[in-house]
């Protein structure tokens, strides 16, 4: 069942100010500020809804709160704009009632924020599709871009809304939207060339320089330090909370969803850059001829570029900022423009042009989001626009003057509305009306509007007279007519009460508005109303080739040269007021009153004199005496008595008949005097809030006795149901323990009998073993005697034979097992060639088959090795085994060089590109490349030398340059001497007569001589048309250098260069090698 709430539930404070008691503006204010300190920031009026800014992000408007207050009753729930907003939806799209919500408050009292959510509820509760979340898309993301081109930093709030904006959006039959209509008012385009200290101009202005790539400020002639451009604040340049980059990608994207195209958002984005350029254009005096001053541009280069981005003749602009031109009639005359004029030109200039980019950004997002079905829309207006403006003093000139009109026109139609609607529900519901008394600030109005003696039409005719017009001729003439005004005040009026009142100053005047008294500065007004163009600069504005620029300025087409004076800017904005007021009559409204709880813009904080001070000029105490003037509480009968029936017993549980007469009963029950209520045809109407307050008093303790009843019924219901289940538990415990005490006796039964059985059993089985086992050892007892008996018959049988060949038998069976101990011994032998290890000989008769067995298998295990060798590997075996031949026991040097493989290319010739080109001059593969040293026959010093061997030859080349020395064909090598020491000295004998002799013999030292003399030798050997060379092994030997033969000798003995061997020459004959004793 679904549970019926109240605003009434749970209230902190009074949710509704029409209950509040006692009513006056101390007890407004305190139940303003008890429920904004427990973040509650909204409070009823009646249907008005009014919203506190809390400057912080509360939990409060997440889809699952849409779902709450989607579809339910204004007073069902606690007050939330949401409540408005599904009021005023279900009222368009069930009763077919056009809407409008009206959104006032001051600069940050959060009125955008308030009209962003009304837009995104009805855009989340309305419904679903493609294309109707196309226009709810495009609805929603028109807020940026006029955000970013209206919106700007003040004192009061970071993102202040400088425009006033009514949008209409159109629903068809369902409640789904088609489209919208926006209008705007009255922009704050003098922001455009000045801001107050402390505020920031148009928010696109640095977005723009934050946020554009490099390339679009490059297009666009900008440069992104703000300190450059005279039209931007520096002091609040950069804000906090403000992420201006981030929003101007926000904004590109935002005009994309509505319909932007790419090139008209370049035209946008260089119209943007035309007025920050148009703001660096200065001007200094040039004397003429005839005494006149006349302004020139000092520095033409920001005004070629402006020229450049709009497309306008640069002379053509800086004649418009030097002269104008008069029409009159069919004459003209030209003038020329000082200093002073130059610059009011160039800001009117930007002042209109960034207005007018404005109005036309307007324009365009109304072509995209207009609806295109032609049949009759539902209507639902949102008016967010600046509220009531007091500034300091002085500091209140035409634009809070006109603002401050528009707020005196909502109040009025806020308060004719008020009353119609009031007096409506009266009539409808067949109630007594009773004239109420209020305040009607339609003089006020009058004295602003007036047709004929209004401030407006006097500013106007003041605009319009010849002769010399200033702020003061403006201030007398209002002087002289509103002297006697009673809502009027100036020292300077015939009334001499005034004349001593110093807190008016001579050029001001006081108007005293519904809201309170406000002094307003008469300097710029005439100026700002007339916010004159000089047409110069129009018709050069309209010859640009911009796309945009024709479009803005039509007035500057010379072929409509218009002379009537245009209309000014008052007249203006009383014309859209008054569209917007006939807009608002047709309407069913609904009111968002915004107000601000500080001035510092932080959250938690309330200040009592700020709030009061909008209490007052927002009129929402006398909006609350006018609800409340006749009944101040009005609600339907059958919610009512759902409420309430509790109260009598004659409607308690449930009442059976109509609601009316169930509410008269309890009424009657409970006692309630009739002048204090009302019946309406379907509403019961209660005159005090203190009747109210009894009811819910009496209501609040019939609810405690009842909680209390069904307490007492509940606990007696938990008592009883919790006795029956102890007793039944108690029923199934006791079977449950009589069933497990019958098992475990018969398990003690069952227990004690197998225990018996089991000690019969094993006594007759221990009985039967026994006999068992007595006959088993007598059947032995007779085998063993039989046994015996057998053998010695058969011994006796058998002795004579036995005698005869046990010894042979004896004798062959020892040798079979020591032959087969021996051969089991054999089995701990290793396959390793190199193991020399033998079992020893077990008994002398084994001598000759043991030496024997050793050799054939020391032959087979050698066998079983050298078939596992490689081709390759056995051909180094193979040069190792002759090494081994030729060495062995005859060079101290071969021991050492065994442990070595013979590794052949010790240079890597093949793969070195040093020595590339010396490879490619070998015919032959080379079997041994390696570095030795050539001994001097001179001094015994070596020289490197490359040492390369084929299969046909040897070579001697240089180590660096690879330059070969020398090459011996192998036919020419007599034969090779080496010593029987450990060096590594030999020489090359070559035969006497052979064409290689006649440089003589080599001698040469090397590292790897085993492996150089192996090489040498075996090509030699498998050589079949050469002799083998020969090896001569000897610590003395002759060479043969040239003519000469010298005698190398070697000798043992510690060298002083280190472990080698030294070669040093002793004289012509002799050459003396000392080796290292081992």
């Amino acid at each position: 069942m679904e549970v019926k709430t109240s605003l009434l539930d749970n209230m902190i404070g009074v949710g509704d100010m029409v209950l509040l008691e006692p009513l006056n503006e101390d007890s407004f204010i305190m139940n303003l500020r008890n429920r904004f300190d427990h973040n509650e920031i909204y409070t009823y009026i009646g249907s008005v809804v009014i919203s506190m800014n809390p400057y912080r992000s509360l939990p409060i408007y997440t889809p699952q709160k849409v779902e709450e207050y989607r579809n339910r009753n204004f007073y069902e729930l606690s007050p939330h704009i949401y409540a408005l907003a599904d009021e005023a939806y279900r009222s368009l799209r069930d009763q077919d009632k056009d809407q409008c919500i009206l959104i006032t408050g001051e600069s940050g009292a959060g009125k955008t924020e308030a009209s962003k959510l009304v837009m995104s509820y009805v855009a989340a509760v309305c419904g679903k599709g493609q294309e109707v979340n196309k226009v709810k898309e495009q609805l929603l993301q028109s807020n940026p871009v006029l955000e970013a081109f209206g919106n700007a930093k003040t004192m009061r709030n970071d993102n202040s809304s400088r425009f006033g904006k009514y949008m209409d959006i159109e629903f068809d039959f369902k409640g789904d939207p088609l489209g919208g209509v926006i209008s705007n008012y009255l922009l704050e385009k003098s922001r455009v060339c000045k801001q107050p200290r402390g505020e920031r101009n148009f928010h696109i202005f640095y977005q723009l320089l934050s946020g554009a790539s490099d390339d679009t400020l490059v297009k666009l002639k900008l440069d992104r330090d703000f300190s450059k451009y005279n039209y931007l604040s520096l002091d609040s340049a950069n804000v906090n909370g403000l992420d201006d980059a981030a929003s101007f990608r926000t904004v590109r994207n935002a005009m994309q969803i509505v319909g932007f195209m790419e090139a008209e958002v370049q035209s946008v984005l260089e119209l943007v850059a035309a007025v920050l350029k148009l703001g660096n254009i200065e001007f200094k005096p040039e004397s003429r001829v005839n005494g006149f001053d006349e302004s020139r541009v000092k520095d033409k280069n920001d005004l070629k570029e402006m020229c450049e981005l709009l497309g306008i003749e640069q002379s053509v602009l800086e004649r418009a900022f030097s002269y104008r031109t008069v029409e009159a009639k069919m004459e003209k005359m030209s003038t020329t423009l000082n200093v002073a004029q130059a610059y009011y030109a160039r800001d009117a200039l930007a002042k209109n042009l960034y207005s007018r980019l404005f109005s036309w950004l307007v324009t365009r997002i109304n072509e995209s989001i207009k609806a295109q079905a032609k049949t009759r829309h539902k209507v639902m207006g949102v008016l967010d626009i600046y509220g009531f403006e007091i500034f300091e003093v002085r500091d209140n000139s035409f634009e809070q003057f006109i603002i401050n009109y528009c707020n005196e026109k909502l109040q009025q139609i806020f308060i004719e509305l008020t009353l119609r609607e009031e007096q409506e529900e009266y009539i409808r519901e067949d109630i007594e009306w009773t004239n109420i008394e209020y305040f009607n600030n339609a003089v006020i109005c009058d004295l602003i509007e007036n047709n004929q003696n209004g401030i407006l039409a006097m500013l106007d005719e003041e605009c319009l007279r010849p002769g010399t017009v200033t702020d003061d001729t403006f201030l007398d003439k209002l002087n002289t007519i509103c002297a006697e005004h009673q809502h009027f005040e100036s020292r300077l009026n015939k009334n001499s009460k005034f004349l001593t009142d110093h807190s008016l100053p001579h050029s001001c005047f006081r108007i005293q508005h519904y809201a309170g008294k406000v002094l307003y500065r008469v300097e710029g007004f005439v100026d700002k109303n007339n916010d004159l163009l000089y047409r110069d600069l129009s018709q050069a504005m309209y010859k640009a080739t911009h796309s945009l620029m024709r479009q803005l300025f039509p007035e500057g087409n010379p072929a409509k040269v218009n002379l009537k004076r245009p209309p000014t800017a008052g007249f203006q904005f009383k014309a859209s007021v008054g569209v917007l007021m006939k807009n608002l009559q047709t309407k069913n409204p609904n009111y968002i009153r915004c107000i601000k709880p500080n001035d510092k813009k932080v959250a938690h904080i309330f200040t009592d004199s700020l709030v009061c001070h909008q209490v007052r000029y927002l009129g929402l105490v006398e909006n609350v005496r006018v609800r409340r003037a006749g009944y101040a509480f009005r609600q339907p009968y059958e919610s009512c008595l759902e409420r309430y029936k509790m109260l009598c017993k004659k409607t308690w549980p449930h009442w059976r008949g109509p609601a009316r007469d169930g509410v008269e009963v309890l009424l009657t029950d409970c006692s309630v005097p009739t002048e204090e209520f009302a019946y309406g045809r379907s509403k019961i109407f209660i005159r005090n809030p203190r009747t109210l307050f009894t009811l819910e008093e009496r209501r609040r303790a019939c609810l405690e006795d009842l909680a209390t009843l069904i307490q007492k019924i509940y606990r007696g219901w938990k008592s009883r149901t919790h006795f029956l289940l102890l007793k039944k538990s108690q029923v199934v415990v006791a079977a449950w323990y009589r069933r497990y005490a019958q098992q475990n006796k018969y398990q003690k039964i069952k227990s004690a009998t197998l225990v018996m059985q089991s000690f019969i059993r094993g006594w007759k089985a221990r009985n039967i073993l026994r006999q068992l086992k007595y006959e088993k050892r007598c059947k032995e007892a007779v085998t063993t005697i039989a046994a015996y008996w057998h053998g010695t018959q058969v011994r006796r049988e058998y002795r004579k034979f036995f005698r005869a060949n046990a010894g042979k038998k004896i004798y062959d069976f020892t040798i079979q097992r020591i032959m087969q101990k021996y051969f089991l011994g054999l089995k701990t032998t290793t396959m390793s060639p190199m193991d020399n290890s033998w079992p020893a000989k077990p008994y002398g008769f084994l001598e000759g088959a043991h030496t024997q067995l050793r050799r054939i298998f020391h032959l087979w295990r050698c066998k079983k090795y050298r078939g596992q060798f490689t081709e390759e590997k056995k051909a180094v075996y193979e040069e190792k085994l002759e090494a081994s031949e030729i060495f062995k026991d005859k060079k101290a040097l071969y021991p050492s060089s065994v442990s070595q493989p013979f590794k052949g290319d010790y240079l890597e010739i093949q793969k070195n590109p040093k020595y590339q080109k010396l490879n490619s001059a070998m015919e032959e593969k080379v079997l041994l490349a390696d570095l030795v040293n050539k001994i001097n026959r001179a001094n015994g010093k070596g020289s490197p030398r490359l040492f390369l061997l084929t299969k046909s030859n040897f070579v001697l080349a240089d180590q660096k340059t690879g330059q070969v020395k020398a090459s011996v064909p192998l036919p020419d090598l007599a034969s090779v001497s080496v010593s029987t020491q450990s060096d590594g000295f030999f020489a090359l004998k070559l035969k006497e007569g052979s064409a290689s002799a006649s440089k003589g013999d080599f001698l040469l030292s090397s590292e790897h001589l085993i492996e150089i003399i192996t090489k040498l030798h075996r090509i030699g050997t498998t050589a079949a048309d050469r002799d083998q060379i020969n090896i001569d092994i000897s610590d003395e030997f002759l060479v043969q250098f040239k003519q000469d033969k010298v005698c190398v000798k070697f000798i043992q003995g510690g060298p002083k260069n280190g472990n080698s061997a030294a070669c040093k020459r002793k004289n012509n004959r002799l050459l003396e090698v000392s080796v290292p004793s081992p």
